[in-house]
């Protein structure tokens, strides 16, 4: 496995962002040809309406099947860039330091913590302005 970096930190998952996405998106395109021929039959427009209405359903649950994990996970990286924060100096995280960018701080050491995070609180760092700030990057292999 590679070393993790800036470069190559973000995770793909091929068969879900590829393959499924491009599914849903064909089928979504399928679905509204089908309603479209079907609006001079009314025997079949329940049919094509159902089918895009359950289309539609599939794609918000590929995007919050995606998006409520992520969200908890934010949750537990802020916990633990926190406690992280208060074993190093005895205090918490500033509160003006959001949640966005106590995520890209976890990248950074424990060395460059501590001022990265005092950086990003006075200076309102973006996180990707964070995570291009860490020299010596700290993996997380266990993202989802």
């Amino acid at each position: 496995m590679t070393t993790q970096n800036y470069a190559n930190h973000r995770r793909i998952d091929p068969l879900f962002h590829g393959v499924l996405f491009g599914l849903l998106v064909l089928t979504l395109g399928g679905a509204i040809v089908n309603l479209y021929l079907s609006l001079g039959d009314h025997s079949r427009l329940y049919n094509a309406s159902l089918i895009l209405a359950l289309v539609v359903c599939a794609i918000l649950l590929f995007f919050f099947c995606r998006i409520y994990p992520l969200r908890a996970q934010d949750r537990a990286i802020r916990v633990e860039e926190n406690l992280r924060h208060f074993a190093l100096t005895g205090k918490l995280l500033d509160p003006r330091i959001t949640i966005a960018q106590t995520i890209a701080l976890r990248f950074a050491p424990d060395e460059e913590f501590v001022p990265l995070a005092r950086r990003a609180s006075e200076e309102k760092l973006a996180p990707d302005a964070i995570k291009q700030a860490v020299k010596n990057w700290r993996p997380d292999t266990h993202r989802v």
